[in-house]
This record gives structure tokens, C-alpha cells and sequence, in this order.
């Protein structure tokens, strides 16, 4: 074979594999979209949506994403680097947004963080953001805060709406409770 003439075929195979990896690659991203931040809010409601761990420099954008107020529901401590209270606080404020605290420990919703939130969520003007961490933390409180509420939503729409927030799977007991304080609200009329 003369020189410049094709004497290692394996290069273009090799080639060829090259290019056609780069269009998979493009294609995958392209179909994909972009990467989804898992701290990106979730509606549950029109009213009502919830996130994981906020930090300050993001409040101004959830702002001009239409929220009104930020809802902390993450007791300070929990884990070194959270922001705390006041942090937050100033954030929220600082961007013209209401700020609610309905602190809720992890796997312990209690009657007084459900309380605290229901109040919460009556007050402060919508759209509202809960934030905790993880999120579905967030989406039982409120879950169980709107199954309380006088005219709130009916078990079924309750349960969907976490669903398709994505928060997880619910737990039974969770279910059980929610069909129990809906329950309860209706036999009070």
C-alpha cells in the first residue's frame, strides 16, 4: 500500500464509533432537558408548594417565580451548614416575601408543628413555599394541616396532590390519618 492510502481501516471504525457516541450523547441530553435541581419547588396546590433545603441567595428568584411567602419548617441545627432561623429570615424578608416558621422534626409531625402551619398557611398571603429537608417532610405536614382545615380538600385530592408533587410514596399510616382528620372536620359541620 502507497502512504495515504487507508493502511489502518480500525481508524475510521474508530472514527465513525467517535461520532456516533457524540450524537447519542447530544440526543440523550437534548431529550433529557436539563438536569432537574432537587430542591426546585412542587406544587401541591395553586396555592401551596414545597421544596427541600432553601438557602438565602435563592430566595430572590422564588420571588420572581411568584411566591409570596417561604415557610421554614426546619428546626435550626438539624445538620451542620443549614441556614438558621434569623439567616433565613433576613433573606426572605429582605426580598419583600412574608416569612412563617412551623419547625417539624424529622419523623415526628406533631400536633403543634400541624397547628402551627395550618395557622400559618390561613395568615400569610399564597403562593407559599414549604421548605424542609427531605421535602416530603414538608408535603406530610401539609398534607395533614389541609386534612384539619374547615372547607380543605377531600382525602382523595389530598393524597393525589402528593403524589404528583412527587414527595414520595405515602406511608399507610399517613393515609389513615389524613382519612381520619378529614373525617373528623365533616362530622364537626
Amino acid at each position: 500500500m502507497t502512504r495515504g492510502s487507508s493502511s489502518r481501516p480500525w481508524v475510521a471504525f474508530i472514527g465513525v464509533g467517535v461520532v456516533v457516541a457524540i450524537a447519542a450523547i447530544a440526543y440523550y441530553v437534548i431529550a433529557r432537558g436539563p438536569a432537574v435541581d432537587p430542591n426546585a419547588p412542587h406544587r401541591l396546590t395553586n396555592d401551596v408548594a414545597i421544596s427541600g433545603q432553601l438557602m438565602p441567595g435563592a430566595v430572590k428568584a422564588l420571588r420572581d417565580a411568584g411566591f409570596r411567602t417561604i415557610v421554614n419548617m426546619r428546626p435550626d441545627g438539624e445538620v451542620p451548614g443549614q441556614p438558621n432561623y434569623g439567616e433565613m429570615q433576613s433573606a426572605v424578608q429582605g426580598a419583600g416575601l412574608a416569612y412563617g416558621y412551623a419547625p417539624q422534626k424529622l419523623n415526628a409531625v406533631s400536633p403543634v408543628s400541624i397547628e402551627a402551619l395550618g395557622s400559618t398557611l390561613t395568615r400569610l398571603p399564597k403562593p407559599a413555599l414549604l421548605y424542609s429537608e427531605p421535602a416530603s417532610r414538608a408535603a406530610q405536614a401539609w398534607a395533614l394541616a389541609e386534612a384539619s382545615k374547615p372547607g380543605g380538600l377531600d382525602a382523595a385530592a389530598i393524597e393525589s396532590a402528593i403524589d404528583h408533587a412527587g414527595a414520595g410514596p405515602m406511608s399507610p399510616d399517613l393515609s389513615v390519618q389524613i382519612r381520619s382528620r378529614v373525617s373528623a372536620r365533616k362530622a364537626a359541620k
